[in-house]
C-alpha cells in the first residue's frame, strides 16, 4: 500500500522532481566518469613512467572524491529540505486523514529508494557511456595504443559509485524522519499561507555600504592584479581573500535594499505591465537570500577560475613542448666546483664528486664506459659560467634600492649566468630559435620569465652598464630579448647575460651542456637509449665522479602530459561539480519560493493577467535571480584569472583566450540548462489548480 502510495506520488510530482533528478543523475554520472580513468587505460599500451602519473593522478581523484561526495551529499539533503516544503499541506492532510508520522516517514523512505535506484539506474547508464567518450580524451592526451582498447565496465568505480551514494540516500531517510517526527499538523496546513514581509532598508546605509564594499573590493583586486610580487605568505595571500568575500557580502545586502528602492522611483517602469509585482517578488527573497547569494557567487568564481586555469595550464604547457623542448635532449655537467666548494659541499655532494668536477659531458660519460655521442646525429657543446663579482646586485646598478623596495623578496646576490655569444649560439641553432650577435663593448640579456623579465627591463631601459673580468659592457637592447638554454615544458629562464667571447674567463666555468638529437626518431628505441643512461645511476662510481643531469623531449614530454591531465581533470572535476552545486541551489530556492508564491499567480489571474504576461514576469524573476551573482561572478573573474595567470606564468598563458571560450560553453549548458529546469518547473507549479 505504501509503496504503491509513494510510486504514484513520483509520478503525480516527477515535474517538480526534475531538477532533482537531473541533479542525481549528473552528479552520479560525473563520480563514476572520473573514477573509472584508471580502468579505462588498463586496455591501452602506455609506457612505464605514464602508467605511474596515471596512477598518481588516480591517487588525487580518489582524494577529491571524497570531498565531492560532500558537497553532493550536502545538495542532496538541500534538495530533499525543497521537496519536503514543496509537500507540507499533503503531509498535513495525511495527519488529518489518521496517517501517523511513522507511515509518513515510511512513504518517504520508499520514495527516497525509488527515486535513488532509478537516479543509480540512468547516472550509472549515462555515465557508462560517457566514461568511453573520456577514454578516447585519455588515450589522446598519454598518446596511448588505441588499437588495443576496448568497452571498457569499471566493477571498482561503479561499486564505489553505488556505496558513495547509497550512504548520502541513507542520511537522506534519516533526515526525513526527523524532519517528518517535529513536524506540527497546523504548520503542514499552514505553511504555504505564510507570506515574506519586506522589510525595507534605510537607502542612505544601502548606499554608503555599497561604496565603501566596492571600494575595499577595488583595493582587493589591485592587490592580487598590482601587488602580486608583494604575497609571499598565506597570511598576506588571505588578506585580498577576506576583503573580496565580505565585500561581497555587503554588495547583495546593500542592493537587496537599494534595488527596490531605485525601481520604484522610476515610476514608469515600476508601473508597466508586471514589473512592479516581478521587483518586489525579487526583492523579497534576495533580502532572505544574502548570504547564500554570496556563497553561490564565490562558488560560481571559483568555478570559472578554477575551469579556465586548468584549461589554460594544460594547453599552454602541451604547446610549449614544441618550442621549449626543441632538440632531443639536453645533459648538464657541474664544472669547477672545488671553486665554490662550500656552496656545493651544503647539497650532499662528496668531497670526490667536487675534486673530480673537471671533465665535460662526453667526457664524465666516458668515464662510466658510456659514448652518449654514438647516439647523436648532431650535437653541440656549450658553457656556462658565473663570478661572485657579477650577481643581480650589479646587473640592476643604479636602479638597485628602488627595485628591493618593491621586490624585497629577491636574492640579488645570486651569482649572474653568463655566456658567450659564439656558444649561445651554437646552442641557438640546434634549438631553431634565433641567434644574436654582439660588439666588444656590448652584453645582451636572454629571459622567458615574465616577472624577472619585467624587472630585468628595468635595468636596462636605464642602460645600465656592467662590469665582467676587468670588461665595462653596455647594454645594446633595452630590454630582455626572447632565447633559453635549458629544455623544459615551461618559461623558466630568469634570465642568461650573453657577452663577447674575449671577455669570459675560462677558470669561472660553471656548467658544460651537451644538446642534440638522436639518430633514431622511434620511440621505442630512444627510451632504450634512455634507459640505459638511466641505468648508470647504478654504477658503483657515482661515489667518485657525479654523472651529467639530463633533460629530454621525450621525458618532459611525458612529466608534461602528466601533470596537465591531473591538473585537467581535477579542474574540471571540481568546477563541474561547484557549477552543478551552485545552479542546483538556485533552481531549488526559486522552485521554493514558486510553490510559496503559488497563491499570488492566481491572485495576479483574477486581478486580469493573463498566462502570457504572468510567464514573462516569471521568466524575468528568475533570470535576474540567477544572473546577479553570476555577474558579480564574472567580475570576480576577471581579476581572478589575472591573478591565477601571473602565479601561472612560467606555464605560459597564450592558451588564455580558447580556455575562457570552453569554460563559458560549460557554464552556458550546465547553469544555462538549470536555468530552463527552473523556469519551466515553475511555470508547471503555479498553473496548478486553474
Amino acid at each position: 500500500m505504501l509503496c504503491k502510495l509513494s510510486l504514484k506520488n513520483i509520478k503525480k510530482s516527477i515535474k517538480d522532481y526534475a531538477i532533482y533528478f537531473f541533479t542525481l543523475i549528473l552528479g552520479i554520472s560525473i563520480f563514476y566518469i572520473f573514477n573509472a580513468l584508471d580502468s579505462q587505460t588498463v586496455m591501452m599500451d602506455v609506457s612505464s613512467s605514464t602508467a605511474d602519473l596515471i596512477e598518481l593522478m588516480m591517487t588525487m581523484l580518489s582524494g577529491v572524491s571524497i570531498f565531492i561526495s560532500f558537497i553532493l551529499g550536502f545538495l542532496i539533503i538541500y534538495a530533499t529540505r525543497f521537496l519536503m516544503k514543496r509537500r507540507n499541506k499533503e503531509f498535513g492532510i495525511y495527519l488529518t486523514l489518521g496517517m501517523s508520522k511513522r507511515k509518513i516517514s515510511l512513504i518517504l523512505f520508499f520514495e527516497t529508494l525509488f527515486i535513488g535506484i532509478l537516479s543509480l539506474i540512468v547516472g550509472l547508464g549515462i555515465g557508462i557511456l560517457l566514461s568511453q567518450v573520456m577514454s578516447l580524451v585519455v588515450a589522446n592526451m598519454f598518446e596511448a595504443d588505441l588499437t588495443k582498447f576496448t568497452f571498457v565496465f569499471s566493477v571498482e568505480s561503479c561499486l564505489k559509485t553505488i556505496i558513495y551514494f547509497s550512504i548520502m540516500y541513507l542520511i537522506v531517510m534519516i533526515f526525513n524522519t526527523i524532519s517528518v517526527s517535529k513536524c506540527k499538523l497546523i504548520d503542514l496546513l499552514n505553511g504555504a499561507k505564510t507570506s515574506e514581509t519586506i522589510k525595507l532598508k534605510n537607502p542612505y546605509l544601502c548606499i554608503i555600504i555599497f561604496i565603501i564594499s566596492c571600494i575595499v573590493l577595488g583595493k582587493a583586486y589591485h592587490i592580487v592584479t598590482h601587488d602580486f610580487l608583494t604575497l609571499q605568505e598565506v597570511k598576506d595571500i588571505m588578506v585580498p581573500i577576506v576583503m573580496g568575500v565580505v565585500s561581497t557580502f555587503f554588495i547583495f545586502w546593500s542592493l537587496s535594499g537599494l534595488i527596490l528602492r531605485i525601481v520604484q522611483s522610476l515610476k514608469k517602469y515600476y508601473y508597466k505591465g508586471l514589473n512592479s509585482f516581478t521587483l518586489r517578488q525579487f526583492s523579497s527573497k534576495i533580502n532572505t537570500t544574502v548570504f547564500s547569494t554570496t556563497i553561490i557567487c564565490l562558488m560560481l568564481f571559483v568555478t570559472i577560475c578554477l575551469l579556465s586555469s586548468c584549461f589554460t595550464m594544460k594547453n599552454s604547457m602541451n604547446a610549449n613542448i614544441k618550442e621549449l623542448a626543441p632538440a632531443d635532449a639536453i645533459f648538464t655537467q657541474n664544472m669547477n666546483m672545488d671553486r665554490y666548494y662550500k656552496d656545493y659541499r651544503n647539497y650532499g655532494y662528496n668531497d670526490s664528486q667536487i675534486k673530480n668536477s673537471h671533465y665535460t659531458v662526453k667526457e664524465m660519460f666516458a668515464l662510466f664506459d658510456f659514448d652518449i655521442t654514438s647516439y647523436f646525429k648532431e650535437y653541440v657543446e656549450v658553457n656556462t659560467y658565473a663570478t661572485p663579482d657579477l650577481t643581480m646586485n650589479d646587473t640592476l646598478g643604479s636602479l638597485l634600492d628602488d627595485v628591493r623596495k618593491s621586490f624585497p623578496f629577491l636574492a640579488y646576490d645570486t651569482k649572474e649566468e653568463i655566456m658567450k655569444i659564439s656558444d649561445y649560439n651554437k646552442a641557438a641553432k640546434i634549438y631553431g630559435i634565433k641567434e644574436y650577435s654582439l660588439a666588444d663593448d656590448e652584453y645582451m640579456i636572454v629571459a622567458d620569465f615574465e616577472s624577472m623579465v619585467k624587472i630585468r627591463n628595468l635595468a636596462l631601459a636605464n642602460h645600465e652598464k656592467i662590469n665582467l673580468f676587468n670588461h665595462t659592457l653596455k647594454p645594446k637592447y633595452d630590454s630582455c630579448q626572447e632565447g633559453f638554454l635549458e629544455m623544459s615544458s615551461n618559461h623558466i629562464n630568469t634570465g642568461i647575460i650573453l657577452v663577447p667571447d674575449n671577455v669570459i674567463d675560462e677558470d669561472y666555468k660553471v656548467y658544460n651542456h651537451l644538446i642534440g638529437n638522436y639518430k633514431t626518431t622511434d620511440k621505442a628505441e630512444i627510451t632504450a637509449i634512455e634507459n640505459k643512461i638511466n641505468q648508470l645511476d647504478k654504477d658503483e662510481k657515482t661515489n667518485i665522479y657525479l654523472l651529467p643531469s639530463g633533460s629530454t623531449k621525450l621525458s618532459i614530454k611525458e612529466a608534461t602530459v602528466g601533470l596537465s591531465a591531473m591538473v585537467t581533470f581535477i579542474g574540471l572535476y571540481l568546477g563541474i561539480i561547484f557549477l552543478i552545486s551552485s545552479a542546483a541551489i538556485l533552481g531549488l530556492k526559486e522552485l521554493s519560493e514558486s510553490s510559496d508564491n503559488k497563491e499570488r499567480f492566481r491572485m495576479i489571474r483574477k486581478l486580469g493577467a493573463d498566462e502570457k504576461l504572468i510567464n514573462k514576469a516569471l521568466f524575468r524573476q528568475i533570470a535576474i535571480f540567477f544572473a546577479l551573482p553570476l555577474i558579480l561572478a564574472l567580475i570576480h573573474s576577471i581579476f581572478g584569472i589575472m591573478f591565477a595567470m601571473q602565479i601561472l606564468e612560467v606555464f605560459g598563458n597564450e592558451e588564455l583566450l580558447p580556455s575562457i571560450i570552453i569554460t563559458a560553453i560549460i557554464l552556458v549548458i550546465i547553469y544555462g540548462g538549470y536555468f530552463l529546469i527552473t523556469y519551466y518547473s515553475s511555470k508547471n507549479i503555479i498553473k496548478e489548480r486553474l
